[in-house]
């Protein structure tokens, strides 16, 4: 019921900007609360960013505060990643995940870095210097 395609992913020069895509083709898209992680070779899966479905909050990982912009389109089941002023080090496969909305989450108190249940299959971002 919750299947997960992001788009988007390409090859792009140091400071361009790259929009990925995440739909959702099942029903329960409002109910869930989604996040986009990275992982490049030889390292490990890096949490970028997630917005909540209680609220529509939004988390960011250190390395992409203020570059990088979560939002989510309800009626198109699609959420969303606005990657601004690129680095080479942001080259990795992009990854989106879902999670069920909780109490957690609402309440502002959840650990963002766990409990993701459905992930797409990742987008390559390919940023050179």
């Amino acid at each position: 019921q919750v299947q997960l395609v992001e788009s988007g992913g390409g090859l792009v020069q140091a400071g361009a900007s790259l929009r990925l895509s995440c739909a959702n083709s099942g029903r329960t898209f409002r109910s869930l609360t989604m996040g986009w992680f990275r992982q490049a070779p030889g390292k490990e899966r890096e949490f970028v960013s997630a917005i909540t479905s209680s609220r529509g909050s939004t988390y960011y990982g250190d390395s992409v505060k203020g570059r990088f912009t979560i939002s989510r389109d309800n009626a198109r089941n699609t959420v969303y990643l606005q990657m601004n002023s690129l680095k080479p080090e942001d080259t990795a496969v992009y990854r989106c995940a879902a999670q069920r909305a909780t109490p957690a989450q609402a309440m502002g108190t959840w650990n963002y870095h766990y409990g993701w249940d459905y992930w797409g299959n990742g987008t390559l971002v390919t940023v050179s210097s």
